[in-house]
């Protein structure tokens, strides 16, 4: 996130709680969402009426000159309110609530290569200007969701941009229940085909019915043809040379799941989605893919906390 001026405490001090940036990011339900900070709730600026006079200097003819005068403005705190509401519009997972660029941790050039492009798109972003999106791959658990997380938290907090947060399965099921509704897949795609940035996640994932190509290639159509912004993560592969190198699978007891992810990693994200929309992806998008070896961050987690655990699996820590 930008820096922000520290809010001071009563005694001089920033603000313990929320760090000087006047917000508080929480998980609320499934989803983050934010509040202004109680050293922020009291306004010292405009005393609460959200709108301060500012004093301005313009010239209007040549014969008069410079003048001076005031005019009517937002306060600070009424922009923070519009902020942390376009934050909560967002619809980022509670999950990734606090994810941001400066706690992500890599483990691959690729992921560093990633959050340098993520991080340059949000730091350089000009609102209403038409810019190149990007789409991370890689294994799960290897940070996607954190940088499409940090990227619209960036954006909507910083910068009062209008985004969405959608994971593309679950947007499926929420159209076809509004088909119970009686409502159309339009009613549901119009709103995400208007917001400056919308983030897909799990791009290509479910099982490819004609009703989910047709839901996915008319969403990126509608962004496509406004020229609007969009931003991606998948599981699959965006490397088209793998099809050269595909080998019988291999022998041997393999797990269900074992099995789905071999098969996964062998298939390509074009042929989730067809030429269609990986021909568009790749003129609206840079490409960045995590090795097959990229560590699975909560995975790795686990591991290393479990040493910690008591052995009676209560949580007490070891030698205590």
């Amino acid at each position: 996130m930008a820096v922000r001026e520290m809010a001071p405490k009563a005694n001089g001090e920033a603000c313990g709680v929320c760090g000087g940036r006047t917000y508080v990011i929480e998980r609320r339900g499934d989803q983050a969402q934010a509040r202004i900070c109680a050293c922020s709730e009291h306004c010292s600026v405009c005393g609460g009426r959200g709108h301060v006079l500012v004093e301005r200097e313009g010239e209007f003819s040549q014969k008069v000159g410079p003048r001076r005068y005031e005019v009517m403005e937002q306060c600070t705190c009424t922009k923070l309110r519009k902020r942390i509401s376009r934050f909560d519009a967002l619809g980022i997972p509670a999950s990734a609530a606090h994810a941001t660029f400066d706690n992500y941790r890599a483990s691959k050039e690729e992921q560093d290569r990633g959050r340098n492009v993520a991080m340059q798109f949000a730091y350089q972003y000009v609102q209403g200007n038409s810019s190149k999106g990007f789409i991370l791959s890689g294994p799960v658990g290897t940070g996607k969701t954190h940088l499409l997380a940090a990227t619209l938290a960036h954006l909507a907090l910083e910068l009062g941009v209008r985004g969405r947060y959608v994971e593309i399965s679950l947007l499926y099921a929420t159209i076809r229940r509004g088909f119970q509704e009686g409502k159309s897949g339009g009613e549901i795609i119009g709103p995400l085909s208007e917001v400056e940035v919308l983030a897909i996640d799990e791009m290509g994932k479910g099982r490819g019915s004609p009703f989910e190509m047709e839901t996915l290639d008319e969403l990126i159509a509608r962004r496509y043809n406004a020229g609007r912004t969009t931003l991606f993560a998948t599981n699959y592969s965006l490397e088209p040379e793998k099809r050269a190198v595909r080998s019988a699978a291999p022998s041997g007891y393999r797990t269900t799941e074992d099995a789905r992810g071999a098969v996964r990693e062998m298939e390509l994200l074009r042929e989730r989605v067809g030429e269609r929309i990986y021909s568009r992806l790749c003129e609206l998008c840079t490409f960045i893919e995590f090795p097959k070896d990229t560590p699975d961050l909560r995975r790795t987690r686990q591991e290393m906390e479990a040493p910690m655990r008591h052995p009676s699996g209560h949580g007490r820590p070891l030698g205590r």
